[in-house]
């Protein structure tokens, strides 16, 4: 192409838009954190809601995984509309929507009476959030230029280490000078300093020919969702997946999501863009978010539980402990697009994959008298290990895509986040439920039938009931403590498996190291590249603006 040639046709970032970028960067990462802090918080928050009232509402093992999945559910499901709502109607507009019912949602969690009030609020809590985090990184990809947007998406990927930092510590913080619902109180403030900065600094972006909403590809995909992991939990409960009670939604939810792909092939206007899948890097990337997810959301929430009922951290002290975990996700995710440019995507993503199963798998040589300090070695690996996969697989997923696709690409990117999420939750929640209901039934012979079937559930239960029986049930509590952790050390060797079939996965089919320079042609599938040489394209079109 001559110097004289017209510039590409790809649309550039507005001027006004630009110059504010990094601003605007700030408020996304602010309504992401509330997002990500919720969930965090939630986690450190668990065994406090399953006490009796009024320390808590007694919830059961059951009933806390549906409080984070009811969440994720609607959000995974909503997901694919939010995104092409956003491409349609404006990313700034669904973003005050989503963060306005967020809001609400958190409010009313507060004030739960029962945990089926708590899980059904946490839906609505849900529903806000599937559409807020998908316009967040539309809007980023839409502010920023192509060579900024890997640096913008490591500080936006950051931002997740640093509501894992302050979700905890905020938490125990609360829990320490408040009753439960604080936890999900203190996010109104925060939502209405989000909207105010949202109107005054984020500009609005909408793809100029956008396709019809695919209503039927959303109802499927929620229904096949529900129905899986409702059997999954459902056969937790169990402690029998062969029951025909657990294999009828199971097989359901399997056949509605095969219905689900089928169907988005055929129709032209897909939720979601089968043909995407067709490119193996954009494939791999997002196997790799789905399944780093699905190993260590499990984990998260029985680390909880291993913290504070088998080692006696109070909440804060719990947060606290996680705080290497964040703290390597701060440090090392806006730096890894330089690791990436050294060693390339492949190499960097599958050694962080293996930095997450080297730490999920230290789990199962944990006991009651494990140091804190290879705890907190452990946390800071898994983070270390996390900020050198979230970046560069979000940008090898958003860079594949045209910039006005944004909101469908962040929707790809963040549902399968969070249905690995999800699945992880229920998968390995109900391996934990159910191995540690087989190994403590031996020792339930002293209680009564009408209390046996709850001390099975979980070591909460099992506790709750050995101190309602008084002197006769200290009997329970060191066999309670030597169950769960058997079920937590089966738990954490499934969990580092499924991170290794990860890291199995990118080393396969993620690209390599990509060459730089003068004479880097643009790639395929890479539509948002101008046909101009690399070294001077964007320069010399920003110097034109």
């Amino acid at each position: 192409m001559s110097p004289q040639s017209p510039a590409p046709a790809t649309p550039r970032v507005p001027e006004a838009a630009h110059r504010r970028r990094w601003a605007v960067l700030g408020v996304l990462m602010l309504s992401l954190l509330i997002v990500v802090l919720d969930n965090s918080i939630l986690n450190v928050a668990v065994r406090t809601i399953a006490s009796p009232a009024p320390t808590g509402i007694g919830a059961t093992q059951s009933e806390l995984e549906w409080s984070i999945n009811s969440y994720t559910l609607v959000f995974a499901g909503l997901l694919f509309t939010s995104g092409l709502l956003g491409d349609r109607l404006g990313r700034k507009k669904v973003l005050l929507f989503g963060i306005t019912v967020f809001g609400i949602g958190s409010a009313l969690a507060a004030f739960s009476g029962s945990p089926g009030e708590l899980i059904a609020y946490r839906a609505v809590m849900g529903l806000g959030a599937a559409f807020v985090m998908p316009a967040t990184l539309a809007v980023l990809m839409n502010v920023f230029e192509r060579d900024e947007q890997p640096k913008a998406i490591g500080i936006w990927a950051g931002s997740v280490g640093l509501a894992i930092a302050i979700g905890p510590i905020t938490g125990g913080i609360l829990l320490e000078h408040f009753w439960w619902g604080s936890i999900f109180l203190v996010n109104v403030p925060v939502v209405v300093l989000a909207l105010a900065l949202m109107l005054w600094l984020v500009p609005d972006s909408r793809d100029p020919n956008p396709g019809r909403v695919d209503i039927p590809g959303v109802l499927l995909s929620v229904v096949g969702l529900v129905l899986l992991v409702y059997g999954i939990i459902h056969g937790g409960e169990l402690a029998d997946f062969t029951d025909v009670t657990v294999l009828a939604p199971v097989l359901g939810g399997l056949a509605v999501l095969a219905g689900f792909v089928l169907y988005e092939k055929r129709s032209d206007h897909p939720a979601i863009d089968m043909t995407y899948f067709r490119k193996p890097a954009f494939s791999a990337a997002v196997a790799a978010i789905a399944l780093v997810f699905f190993a260590l959301m499990g984990v998260t929430f029985f680390s909880a539980f291993y913290l504070q009922s088998v080692r006696g951290y109070s909440a804060l002290q719990s947060g606290l402990l996680i705080l290497p975990l964040a703290v390597a996700q701060m440090v090392f995710s806006p730096r890894a697009r330089l690791v990436v440019e050294r060693f390339g995507a492949k190499a960097v993503c599958t050694g962080g994959m293996l930095l997450v199963a080297l730490g999920l798998a230290a789990f199962a040589l944990f006991d009651a008298t494990t140091p804190v300090w290879v705890l907190e070695v452990v946390f800071f690996l898994q983070g270390a290990g996390m900020a050198h996969i979230m970046p560069p697989v979000t940008v090898t997923i958003m860079q594949a895509l045209p910039r006005e696709k944004a909101g469908s690409g962040s929707a790809i990117n963040n549902t399968f986040r969070q249905v690995g999420g999800a699945l992880g939750v229920a998968v390995l929640g109900s391996v934990l439920s159910s191995t540690y209901r087989g190994q403590i039934e031996g020792h339930l012979g002293g209680v009564p039938a009408a209390l046996r079937d709850t001390a099975g559930e979980s070591v909460e239960a099992t506790l709750a009931v050995a101190e309602k029986l008084g002197p006769a049930g200290r009997a329970l509590v060191a066999p309670a403590y030597d169950a769960f952790l058997g079920a937590m050390h089966v738990t954490a060797v499934a969990s580092a498996v499924i991170a290794l079939a990860g890291a199995a996965v990118v080393a396969a089919f993620l690209p390599g190291r990509t060459p730089t320079g003068p004479g880097t042609a643009p790639g395929p599938g890479d539509p948002q590249r101008p046909s101009v040489p690399a070294s001077g394209g964007e320069a010399g079109e920003s110097a034109r603006r």
